[in-house]
């Protein structure tokens, strides 16, 4: 797709060291950059864009995506995880600088851990990111998020970049960041980005029970989260490159937990500690032959508290600890100028231990896989195809490992250009993929069951991607829609085993059908304002096809609205900017029984934002105010974990 940046009044714009004016606010350049990708649908946030955003983290941002359902459990400090066209959080990839973010306990990544502040472009594929050279976990996931945070740039004469902001509001929100970059050398430079978070999550929220209507305020939900991250990013006399990252975040939080029987407040409490430390490395043989290395450490340890069950000794306490190794080669070859080749391995061990929690079975999982790729340009028609072999070996030091696995699943993706002179795309792909039972899956307590098969997906998608870009009225114009069907097979679900005891269990299947459509545009309604407009939809019919005996036989799954959308509206007028957007979620289910007994009503929200800039001395200063949830609505995303209605954010920074 093609993606328009704008440059704005507040934007920071550094000349060289000749020009006496080191800053200068630039009013309505607007910038066109052609991102297109030949065969893989995407969607992206970045730049000005993305700074718009009425959002605090990538999960925020992400909701305005089209085909993505977000699951949020409510606050500053509720878990947020995605879901791409239904077919569930586990069968999407994150990737943070090119490299996979694992969880093998549970298969989800909480993308309310990652602040806006050091992100730079947020990009979601579906199938699979539309490139040869990448690892062989980019070949994997069903769909792909990739985070790209923000690299230094430095012009002539310059050293040190930086910024520090501010974030405060309601729910006692106090969020300050600094942001700092350095130039080490010719080649070399270095970035180390760090925030705090802290707010006590009290909002309130209308309760009924059918018989009565209250309102209430939301307890235990308080959380103290910081995050530091470093970076050195090299550049060596034979042009190849490489960087290197370290990423540490800390975090106690309450968990609010569900409204039921009036219960409203939940005495359970989290802490958690992730640190990883990746770094990469490319190199170009001549014209021909480029090759890409990764490699990355992970730690992950989280502290769970539950004063509602009491054992021998006292309320219950887990403790997790994850570790994670991997590395992974990756090469592409150009035969001819028309055609490519790439092969790529990845090689991943994940351990994982568990304190006081009962029949765990410490399991250790080695990962293998192998994608060898090829991809066609044949004039307006590109060809894209690849064949990922998969190999997990399981072991634990109790109890029964699950067994081992190997599979292959091939991906194949197409587009055209039937006419030269205009940027119209029909696109089409076709994708096997798979996701491996989750450590909490096989292992957890009595629940877990090592007999699971991996869940097993099919994907079509045909679609068609229009752009064009003028000097007139209409600056800017694209639209992209996509039809689709997915298949998904031996569903994991929790259901009752051998003796009424609740298990993990392969029961599940799903029909998925949906199409995702979206149009932008930036006309000039007026001389002086520069206006932007941003449209999606999304259709969906994903379709409980488990058991034909079964009442829910065909019911929409739990969730999942038929009727999704969004709307972005954003005017710059010399150093304001005012920034609107909606979205609308349709009425759904929270269970697979579509009766009225399980049924939600829809909401929608309705976010304006404004901001200015100034000149404080040499520096940018940036103040922006944001109105959420204008209209006050209270709704659910998961049934009984209230959201908060109206609520207010302030922010200042400066760039120097």
């Amino acid at each position: 797709m093609t993606v328009c940046y704008r440059l704005h009044a507040q934007d920071k714009v550094v000349l060289p060291a000749k020009d006496t004016a080191a800053t200068r606010m630039l009013q309505g350049v607007t910038i066109f950059s052609d991102r297109s990708n030949p065969v893989s649908p995407v969607q992206t946030l970045s730049g000005i864009a993305l700074e718009k955003m009425n959002s605090l983290s990538v999960a925020d941002a992400m909701r305005f995506f089209s085909g993505v359902q977000l699951k949020d459990y409510g606050g500053l400090g509720g878990l947020k995880t995605l879901n791409v066209r239904s077919m569930g959080t586990n069968h999407t990839g994150v990737f943070y600088d090119g490299i996979q973010l694992g969880n093998a306990q549970n298969g989800t990544v909480d993308l309310g851990r990652f602040s806006l502040d050091n992100i730079e472009q947020i990009d979601l594929y579906n199938a699979q990111k539309g490139v040869l050279l990448q690892p062989a976990k980019g070949f994997a996931a069903a769909s792909a998020i990739y985070l790209q945070s923000r690299k230094p740039v430095f012009r002539e004469g310059e050293k040190t970049h930086g910024k520090v902001a501010f974030k405060t509001g309601a729910f006692g929100l106090v969020n300050p960041s600094l942001r700092l970059e350095q130039r080490l050398s010719e080649r070399l430079s270095a970035v180390v980005s760090s925030e705090w978070l802290h707010g006590n999550g009290r909002y309130k929220f209308r309760y009924t029970n059918g018989t009565y209507d209250t309102t209430a305020i939301r307890q235990n939900a308080a959380i103290d989260a910081a995050r530091v991250e470093a970076g050195l990013y090299g550049q060596l006399k034979d042009s190849s490159s490489w960087q290197a990252k370290v990423y540490y975040y800390n975090s106690t939080r309450g968990l609010p937990g569900a409204i039921v029987s009036n219960k409203f407040l939940n005495g359970q409490h989290q802490w958690d500690r992730n640190l990883f430390i990746q770094s990469s490395y490319k190199k170009q043989f001549g014209k021909r032959y480029t090759m890409l290395l990764n490699a990355k450490f992970m730690y992950d340890y989280v502290r769970y508290l539950d004063t509602a069950i009491v054992t021998v000794d006292g309320p219950l306490m887990n403790r997790y600890q994850q570790k994670e190794y991997y590395f992974s080669s990756a090469n592409q070859y150009k035969i001819t100028s028309f055609w490519d080749v790439a092969l790529s391995a990845d090689f991943q061990v994940n351990e994982m231990t568990a304190v006081n929690l009962d029949h765990f079975a410490i399991p250790t999982r080695y990962s293998t896989l192998a994608a060898a790729a090829t991809q066609l340009h044949l004039g307006p028609v590109e060809l894209q195809g690849n064949l990922l072999a998969t190999v997990v070996n399981e072991t634990t030091k109790a109890y029964t490992a699950g067994r081992d696995f190997h599979k292959l699943t091939p991906t194949i993706l197409v587009s055209w250009q039937p006419f030269r002179e205009e940027d119209l795309k029909i696109r089409a792909f076709y994708k096997n993929s798979f996701r491996m039972p989750t450590f909490n899956d096989m292992y957890y307590s009595t629940v877990g069951n090592p007999a699971l098969r991996p869940e097993s997906a099919k994907q079509y998608n045909i679609g068609t991607g229009y752009t064009r870009s003028s000097g007139g009225f209409l600056q800017f114009f694209s639209l992209q829609a996509d039809a689709y069907y997915t298949h998904v097979k031996d569903k994991i679900v929790a259901s009752p085993g051998r003796n009424f005891q609740w298990m993990m269990q392969n029961i599940g299947a799903v029909d998925i059908y949906g199409i995702d459509a979206s149009v932008q545009l930036s006309p000039v309604l007026l001389p002086a304002v520069k206006t932007d407009f941003s449209v999606k939809y999304t259709y969906q019919k994903a379709l409980d096809k488990s058991n034909p005996a079964e009442v829910n036989y065909k019911d929409q799954i739990a969730y999942i609205p038929v009727h999704s959308g969004s709307f972005i509206a954003h005017a710059s007028w010399h150093k304001w900017d005012v920034n609107y957007s909606f979205i609308y979620v349709g009425e759904r289910y929270f269970l697979n029984t579509n009766i009225p007994l399980y049924y939600m009503e829809p909401w929608y929200t309705s976010d304006v934002s404004v901001t200015t800039s100034l000149l404080f001395g040499r520096k940018l200063v940036k103040l922006t105010g944001e109105l959420n949830n204008v209209f006050n609505q209270y709704y659910d995303v998961v049934i009984n974990y209230p959201m908060p209605g109206r609520y207010y954010r302030l922010t200042a920074s400066i760039n120097f």
